[in-house]
């Protein structure tokens, strides 16, 4: 009996959700916080590449805020924040990455008919690039 109460409990316990686990080394790995920068970034290039279109600031302001407490409530201090989001290698890394989108989409670097044909397409959709743009 007392060996089936043990399997019973491994088996319990194996089916748990795993905590206390280790934080991820850099907030690059945590993919909300990766995917979130980086829409950011991307929304940032549209506005500034498109004058038909502009930044919804008070929200852009309210998301990071937001990506900022999840990071926080996964370990990381404000100053390894900062550290992370002022690094000039993350930000090349992010660049590469949204410029390799973009050219995904169709859009030829520096031109302002493709930025602006996907970030209409991004607010249309409602994805969380189009929230943080607006259509003048």
């Amino acid at each position: 009996m007392t060996r089936l109460f043990a399997t019973a409990s491994l088996i319990c316990l194996a089916a748990l959700p795993a905590t206390g686990q280790a934080r991820p080394t850099t907030l690059g790995e945590v993919d909300e916080i990766h995917r979130g920068l980086l829409a950011v970034g991307i929304a940032d290039e549209i506005r500034n590449v498109c004058d038909d279109i502009d930044a919804r600031m008070i929200t852009a302001f309210a998301y990071l805020a937001s990506l900022k407490d999840s990071a926080r409530a996964q370990g990381f201090s404000d100053d390894e924040i900062d550290d992370y989001v002022t690094s000039k290698d993350e930000k090349r890394r992010y660049r590469a990455e949204g410029e390799a989108w973009l050219t995904s989409r169709g859009v030829t670097l520096g031109e302002a008919e493709g930025y602006c044909r996907v970030g209409l397409e991004e607010i249309e959709k409602g994805t969380q690039i189009g929230v943080l743009l607006r259509a003048k």
